[in-house]
């Protein structure tokens, strides 16, 4: 019987993922498959550099991870910064963990402009404890990511609820201590709270500390400052954006200013008229004083010291009458 495509055994002559919807070569999930893959490969001689490297490969410059749970004292919730999740990853192990690896069942895909979003209800994070004891731990709950929709596509967001777990040990080493009651009240024991051991809950609770810390730590190490100077500096910058007055309110004041010159200089012109009509009516009245005293001989008069607009607005020449009442004009 030949194989169809709703068996499925069925294998496509194009590959597991010739129907993707997107410019990476598989689907966003695939990416936790080869997360699974990277953190298999460490070794015991994994330091620094190596979490940095894995940090970098799958997390993007501003990736943030947050962690919610809900311990005996309530609910907890953690969110780090990019710098510190390789730090994290690494507590994992040095708690007593020798493998790590995430199971996503059932997840949804949404497409954005420039993100995909993974939602998975049914996630599992299983961690193989060598010690205090042989026990494999399965922390199930929900796992929401956000990939940037580049080449790269690395997670910009990662958040998991943990909603439950289960600590699982073999019976071939319940047989083994099924004589000894003190083993048996051991591995009757949890060895983690809420899937997580002791090493991650105490770095988690640092972390709160040492995130709002980034700015120092960066600060002193690009301008290799003393923590103090640090500090006094950080102080200092965000006083002043506190102080400093916000960019877009001194913008309106301007526009109002501008309104009101426009409206200053329209009531100018008005005045400048009507300064015209009356110094247009003051001609008048001295032309006819001058005619009046120009007909009655001898009639003296007083010197005036008006001064009469030219064409072009200035003020240019002045006039007066003689006793004999001959009118001269004055440059």
């Amino acid at each position: 019987m030949s194989s169809t495509p709703h068996d499925p055994f069925y294998s496509s002559p194009f590959g597991p993922f010739y129907r993707r919807h997107t410019p990476y070569m598989v689907q966003p999930e695939y990416r936790i498959y080869e997360m699974n893959k990277r953190l298999q490969s460490r070794t015991e001689d994994s330091d620094n550099l190596w979490w940095d490297a894995f940090a970098t490969e799958f997390f993007e410059d501003d990736a943030t991870l947050t962690l919610s749970f809900c311990l005996e004292d309530g609910p907890k919730r953690y969110t780090i910064g990019r710098t510190l999740i390789p730090r994290y990853f690494s507590t994992v192990f040095e708690g007593g963990v020798t493998d790590l690896y995430y199971v996503l069942k059932h997840s949804k895909e949404s497409y954005h402009n420039s993100s995909i979003t993974v939602d998975c209800d049914q996630c599992a994070m299983v961690t193989q404890h060598g010690k205090p004891m042989f026990t494999k731990v399965c922390t199930e709950g929900r796992l929401i990511l956000e990939f940037t929709f580049d080449d790269l596509m690395r997670i910009k967001t990662w958040h998991f609820t943990i909603r439950q777990y289960r600590e699982l040990v073999p019976r071939s080493i319940l047989a083994m201590h099924a004589q000894d009651p003190q083993v048996l009240d051991q591995l009757s024991k949890n060895i983690t709270r809420m899937g997580l051991t002791n090493f991650t809950l105490n770095y988690l609770r640092l972390c709160v500390i040492l995130e709002p810390m980034q700015e120092l730590m960066s600060r002193h190490k690009t301008y290799n400052l003393s923590p103090r100077d640090c500090l006094k500096t950080c102080l200092f910058q965000k006083w002043q954006r506190m102080v400093a007055p916000p960019a877009e309110p001194t913008r309106q004041p301007t526009t109002k200013r501008r309104k009101r010159k426009n409206s200053t200089s329209s009531t100018s012109n008005s005045s400048a008229g009507n300064t015209a009509n009356s110094t247009g009516s003051k001609k008048k009245t001295t032309a006819a004083n001058l005619s009046l005293s120009s007909q009655v001989p001898g009639l003296g008069a007083t010197p005036n010291h008006s001064l009469n607009p030219g064409r072009d607005g200035d003020l240019c020449q002045s006039t007066a009458e003689t006793p004999a009442g001959q009118c001269k004009e004055k440059n």
